[in-house]
């Protein structure tokens, strides 16, 4: 494997030169999480491997071990220490997030990242030359490690990044005080806004690493270092003009107009924060280190970074999910190459799965064909991975793929008679052991399967549009789907990195079951004449990055009609009844952006709105989002689905729901069960018995 220290050790071809024999190295590892070898001219060679675990993670346990073996290698007096990793995996993927939880208020907080600075400093103090060797991911705290060492040596696919911007943090390991120095201070600020990751090349161009080569040359390119035969690379112009506070403060009001558009300060605070941190901070090493302390601790005792926090851990509960015996599959042919098949299809080329694509219509597989390319071209990929993508994707007229497919994903009109009918044709043609799934949004599987030889086989695979950026499928259970094909459809869902959330069969299923009492309450707010900007503002400003009627225009107004028809005639009077100028506009061919026209006119993509609307009134967020929460409610009483965690990972990752809040019953859990129910009684009494409470807030209060 790349990147194994262990490796160097007992393979002679890499020529690294005489190190320690993997005896003394064994002998000389005490420590749970580190190796430690030496080599004839002195070097300590460090490597990270914490046990029993994929991955790196920079648990507090692997830190503090740390500190006590550079103060073992320290006595020793070394010519030069290199630090880099045994995984496969990578260098570090970061902190272990799962011990942010447990910390408690300020002073504690406080007190542990003064302790684990020291560490660092140690490093970074350390009087012989220092080599941080990566690859793989290089994330988090482990990058700020790094940046204590004196050079840095990247190997090809190794990706660079300080992703803490999206728990609500900034680093605080020392990132913000040394990255500023080491590179242009505007791109190392762009990097902790953003938490974008960089390829090894352009960390290089960055400044960010100082060598990339490719592993068989590695050991030569730390000799060189060490023996300080390369000197690193000057601050540049930038760091001399930033050194002054106007300067910074210049530089921060361009930095803050930028961020605000993606990340609205009275929601996600850590961009001001780290904003400015640097801009009164800056100008000086040590003082910077220490106030990242504190504004680190702040930010991590605010509710927006728990909360931000506990949505990371919902995503890798959810990972867990596809983890599966199966094999991966190979081939996947998808029925209907319309809005939602051609993206399913798009998605798992791009994924690198074989994938067949059949229409009746030739224009609508071109049109398909057509989206995967735009997919690779928003992807950035170079030519020859495009290539690769599109020959992935086989249009197919004859409907022939069927016979070769592991996976077959109906995703044909919402009617029940034409998906059962698609069916009765294909189940005969399927090969043993594959799978037959739909992406019906709504449709209840006891009622697609009634006519299927083999229903254990049968799935739901509700994919959200758009498939390239909304991460949830959900996998659609019933009681006669067999434990084969349910691991085939999770392992799937792993493959195409997508995060699945089981639910039971039900009409609506979990998501569109609680976002349509909101899309329908919009409407209502219509008729009653507010304007659809004032009725999307009032989403918007609760933190939803759309509001509900750019959110029907989006999915498609047939589709709105299709699954609230469905609904109200499963949940009668708790939902209000469609509008029928609804059903005029999509009869009419109005139905959003797939038709350039919905409740707004689209034009390349985007709604066109009024910009002079009056502001949303006191209850108007109440009366759009209660609907909402009171669906959430039901669904867990109904059983639809385990646990609330999963509820809102699955409005989290299908619908935007405000990451920043947690989830719909996380945030009402906050805002006090008690609380929801009476207001709930209240606007039933105002509005209608849509709003009448259901009994779970008071049963799980």
């Amino acid at each position: 494997m790349k990147g194994n220290i262990g490796q160097f050790v007992r393979s002679r071809e890499l020529e690294m030169g005489p190190l320690s024999s993997p005896e003394k190295r064994a002998e000389e590892s005490p420590w749970a999480n580190w190796r430690l070898a030496w080599d004839e001219n002195r070097v300590a060679w460090i490597s990270f491997d914490r046990p029993e675990n994929k991955i790196n993670l920079l648990s507090e346990e692997a830190l503090r071990e740390f500190g006590g073996l550079l103060e073992t290698v320290q006595r020793q007096t070394p010519a030069g220490l290199v630090l880099r990793s045994e995984k496969p995996a990578g260098f570090c993927h970061g902190a272990d997030i799962n011990e942010f939880s447990s910390l408690g208020e300020d002073a504690q907080i406080i007190d542990k990242l003064n302790k684990a600075h020291a560490i660092a400093n140690r490093l970074a103090e350390l009087p012989c030359p220092t080599v941080a060797v990566l690859h793989g991911f290089c994330l988090g705290g482990g990058l700020e490690l790094a940046l204590c060492c004196d050079y840095r040596i990247a190997v090809p696919g190794a990706r660079l990044g300080l992703p803490e911007v999206l728990l609500g943090l900034h680093p605080g390991l020392g990132a913000t005080a040394r990255l500023p120095r080491l590179i242009d201070p505007v791109q190392a600020m762009t990097l902790m806004l953003t938490g974008k990751m960089i390829p090894a090349k352009e960390a290089y161009q960055q400044g960010l690493v100082d060598a990339v080569v490719e592993e068989r040359h590695v050991a030569e390119a730390v000799r060189v270092f060490t023996r300080g035969q390369r000197r690193g690379r000057e601050p540049g112009i930038k760091n001399r003009l930033l050194a002054s506070r106007p300067a910074r403060r210049l530089e921060g009001r361009l930095m803050r107009a930028k961020s605000a558009k993606k990340a609205p300060p009275e929601h996600y605070p850590a961009p001001e924060a780290l904003i400015s941190l640097w801009e009164e901070s800056g100008g000086d090493l040590a003082t910077m280190l220490e106030a990242e302390i504190a504004s680190f601790a702040r930010l991590l005792s605010d509710p927006t970074a728990r909360n931000l926090i506990r949505v990371f851990l919902l995503r890798e509960k959810m990972k867990k999910l596809t983890d599966s015996e199966q094999r991966p599959l190979r081939q996947v042919h998808v029925i209907g190459a319309g809005a939602m098949g051609g993206d399913i299809a798009a998605w798992c080329a791009y994924k690198g799965i074989r994938v067949s694509l059949y229409d009746r219509q030739p224009m609508t597989i071109a049109q398909a064909v057509k989206k995967t390319a735009d997919l690779c071209h928003s992807k950035k990929l170079p030519e020859k991975e495009t290539r690769e993508v599109l020959d992935r994707l086989i249009p197919d007229l004859r409907n022939r793929g069927v016979l070769k497919a592991d996976l077959v994903i109906e995703a044909v009109p919402e009617k029940i008679d034409i998906k059962q009918q698609v069916y009765q044709e294909i189940e005969p043609l399927l090969k043993e052991g594959a799978i037959l799934a739909s992406n019906t949004s709504a449709i209840p599987l006891e009622q697609l399967r009634e006519f299927l030889a083999d229903p254990s086989r049968f799935v739901g695979l509700h994919f959200f549009n758009p498939v390239s950026r909304m991460q949830l499928v959900e996998v659609v259970l019933h009681d006669q789907l067999g434990q084969e094909a349910l691991g085939k459809a999770r392992t799937f869902i792993g493959q195409i990195d997508r995060l699945p959330a089981p639910v039971n069969s039900s009409p609506g299923f979990l998501v569109n079951r609680i976002l349509t009492p909101y899309l329908l309450e919009a409407m209502i707010l219509m008729d009653e004449g507010v304007p659809a900007e004032t009725i999307d503002q009032a989403a918007l400003d609760f933190g939803f990055p759309v509001g509900p009627v750019e959110l029907a225009d989006r999915v498609g107004l047939d589709v709105c009609l299709s699954v609230a028809e469905l609904l109200r005639n499963h949940l009668g009077e708790t939902l209000v009844p469609v509008p029928e100028w609804l059903r005029d506009m999509v009869a009419a061919g109005e139905m959003g952006r797939k038709a350039d026209h919905g409740f707004y006119n689209w034009k390349q993509g985007k709604p066109q709105k009024d910009n002079r609307f009056p502001a949303p009134e006191r209850d108007m967020l109440d009366r759009l989002l209660l609907p909402m929460l009171n669906a959430a409610m039901a669904c867990l009483s109904a059983e639809i689905v385990d646990d609330a965690d999963l509820l809102d990972g699955a409005m989290i990752f299908g619908t935007g729901f405000p990451p920043f809040l947690g989830g719909p019953i996380h945030y009402a859990r906050s805002r006090g069960f008690k609380d929801i129910a009476e207001t709930l009684e209240v606007m039933a009494a105002n509005y209608g018995e849509r709003y009448k409470p259901d009994p779970g807030w008071t049963e799980r209060d």
